[in-house]
């Protein structure tokens, strides 16, 4: 074990546990559920945009994309920055609108926001179920990033980095709640940045210089400096399908989407569209060109996953190692504490409550009950993810895509087209998540698209043919006053 590198870390969980103690202080004012699972709305502009931000920023972008620019080179770098306008388009497209409607409705989760706009508990219940199953697979990635790190950077057996890392994380998401999961997300925000510069620039110095690392990139393969990248891997429709997955289709992310009822009012969106989109350019950039360089100081690891707690140890001093590694801390924790109070909150509000409404009026049982439903979420996660495969960048899309294909539509379409309804709805989430379940299972790439683009198409088609058989929405619907 490495003490050097262990002291800052143990320094930074105690300051996460010390911002949950003041979340959970501020807890005790205003209705419980409300301001568990949404801070009681009063995110501004540069929380708003570091919470986005962090959300979206996880394991997958910290471990597993840099890995794959390790694999693939470059071309991997330029494919990352394909997700550059992601928080633009979550809070352009959503934004204004979701969060007055989700006030009118007093809307706690998406499927309440869903409920209103369709009056349909079947369609809570299926998209609640999908949830749930989604988020257990993306938390797991998360979990094993987390304990990886650990593990290379620290020296901790994964079994028992991962023991520390989740138990941690099931605590503080538990007792502090939505309050806590921004609050960090500002703090770690702010680390994730630090750490992106000060790694890069640590991998380029001991690289002899950019052009240097370029030129080792070039005797490995020269196919890691061209715009396809190692193994012909990039290809257009691969990058189309790539862009669709991880930019266009997270506007359906329904712990993005959250977000998007948090926050305090107009000048808090225009702030994080800015200040949102200038920190995923920064962090994405910085992140896979560490991995893509890293190759020319590390040739030879034989799981790619590894590169930057490997680069943590090889190019920083062990207390700046110990910096630098809460930056991916950051971005896990801040992505698991997200998912984690977003499957709490499918459970206890649109689950439990949807079931047992007469039980909204008992705070001390909700309370209570909520706790317990994020804690024990956190160690169900903490045992799916014992056994890790090697790159986890492939389950963690396996699962993105999965939200996507269920949420988009009728995210999208229940705000902007006053006549959708229940029926196509349902139709949507439907065929969106058989398609791409039975895609993904096969690993079937129709004209090289990744199962995302057909189960996203035939979702739309289902929307649109279920909507003729279906009764209009009425006067529920989910439009502006």
């Amino acid at each position: 074990m490495q003490i050097e590198v262990l002291l800052p870390l143990i320094a930074y969980l105690l300051l996460v546990f010390g911002l949950s103690v003041y979340a959970y202080t501020r807890r005790q004012q205003g209705n419980f559920l409300t301001e568990y699972f949404l801070g009681n709305r009063s995110m501004g502009g540069f929380v708003l945009a570091m919470t986005l931000t962090a959300t979206y920023i996880s394991a997958s972008s910290f471990i597993g994309g840099p890995g794959a620019a390790y694999k693939f080179g470059l071309g991997w770098v330029l494919l990352a920055m394909i997700q550059l306008p992601a928080v633009w388009l979550s809070l352009g497209v959503l934004g204004k609108k979701f969060a007055i409607l989700a006030r009118r409705y007093n809307a706690v989760t998406l499927n309440d926001m869903l409920f209103a706009r369709y009056q349909s508990r079947l369609l809570v219940w299926l998209a609640s179920l999908s949830l749930l199953v989604a988020f257990l697979g993306a938390m797991t990635v998360q979990f094993i990033g987390g304990a990886r790190l650990l593990e290379t950077a620290a020296g901790i057996p994964y079994d028992t980095g991962l023991l520390i890392f989740g138990i941690s994380i099931a605590l503080y998401t538990a007792f502090g709640g939505f309050r806590a999961s921004v609050l960090n997300d500002a703090m770690q925000g702010l680390v994730m940045l630090l750490g992106t510069i000060l790694l890069l620039f640590a991998v380029i110095h001991a690289a002899g210089g950019l052009h240097t690392a370029i030129d080792k990139l070039q005797q490995i393969d020269p196919k890691l400096v061209s715009v396809h990248g190692g193994d012909d891997v990039l290809s257009l429709p691969f990058m189309a399908s790539f862009w669709i997955l991880v930019c266009f289709g997270v506007i359906g992310l329904p712990h993005t989407a959250v977000r998007c009822i948090s926050y305090k009012d107009s000048k808090a969106v225009h702030r994080g569209i800015v200040l949102g989109t200038i920190v995923v350019a920064v962090l994405m950039l910085g992140m896979h060109l560490a991995g893509a360089l890293g190759r020319a100081v590390l040739p030879d690891l034989k799981i790619p996953d590894q590169v930057i707690p490997t680069l943590m140890i090889t190019v920083l001093p062990p207390y700046a190692a110990g910096i630098f590694l809460a930056a991916p801390m950051a971005a896990i924790m801040s992505t698991i504490n997200a998912q984690l109070l977003q499957s709490s909150a499918t459970i206890v509000k649109d689950l439990y409550l949807g079931i047992k409404p007469e039980q909204l009026a008992n705070e001390r049982k909700l309370k209570r009950f909520s706790s317990w439903a994020t804690f024990v979420l956190g160690l169900l996660v903490l045992l799916a993810a014992w056994r890790p495969p090697e790159m986890i960048i492939w389950l963690n899309l396996l699962a993105f895509g999965g939200l996507e294909a269920v949420f988009l539509w009728p995210l999208v379409l229940g705000l902007y087209w006053e006549r959708a309804n229940a029926t196509g709805a349902l139709s949507s989430m439907i065929v969106g998540a058989v398609c791409y379940t039975l895609l993904a299972s096969i690993d079937l790439h129709i004209a090289g698209l990744h199962p995302i683009v057909p189960s996203l198409s035939l979702s739309l088609l289902a929307f649109y043919i279920g909507n003729k058989f279906g009764s209009p929405a009425g006067e529920t619907a989910l439009k502006p006053s």
